[in-house]
């Protein structure tokens, strides 16, 4: 199955971890991207939050925290078992790895970040809250 078939077949938003379905091509991801905010708005509702967004579960271990604030920003937060992936996150964005877990990125790199970890994803599921780690994070570049 494809992932515009999944995109046509599944589009109520459960919250449940879902299987990675491969990412191909940059209009994958942003039919993704896409689905991610509709399926996060539904379930969301009329509820003011902060620090909604999308966990994506690791083939090797560990979670990565993804969230695109108003300004288009984009903030990763690792977890202590996702450190490993920091090589392919810093490689695909061009950006150094910040001193803490907390990543904030232009948004412009969110296509290239999608399509640099697609083979290293598990599974991913919405995130209705997530405490990022505050301050510790990348200055922008």
């Amino acid at each position: 199955m494809t992932f515009n078939d999944k995109l046509q077949a599944d589009s109520v938003p459960d919250l449940q971890e879902h299987p990675w379905i491969s990412l191909e091509t940059a209009l994958d991801v942003e039919a993704w991207m896409d689905l991610q905010h509709r399926e996060l708005q539904q379930a969301l509702g009329n509820k003011p939050t902060t620090g909604q967004g999308i966990c994506l579960s690791l083939l090797h271990g560990g979670e990565l925290y993804l969230h695109t604030n108003s300004d288009g920003d984009v903030l990763l937060d690792l977890t202590p078992e996702a450190q490993w992936v920091t090589p392919v996150l810093s490689a695909v964005t061009q950006t150094a790895a910040p001193r803490g877990q907390v990543w904030c990125l232009q948004g412009h790199v969110l296509i290239q970040l999608m399509l640099g970890l697609n083979t290293l994803v598990a599974s991913s599921r919405l995130v209705l809250k997530h405490q990022y780690k505050g301050a510790r994070h990348n200055s922008m570049q």
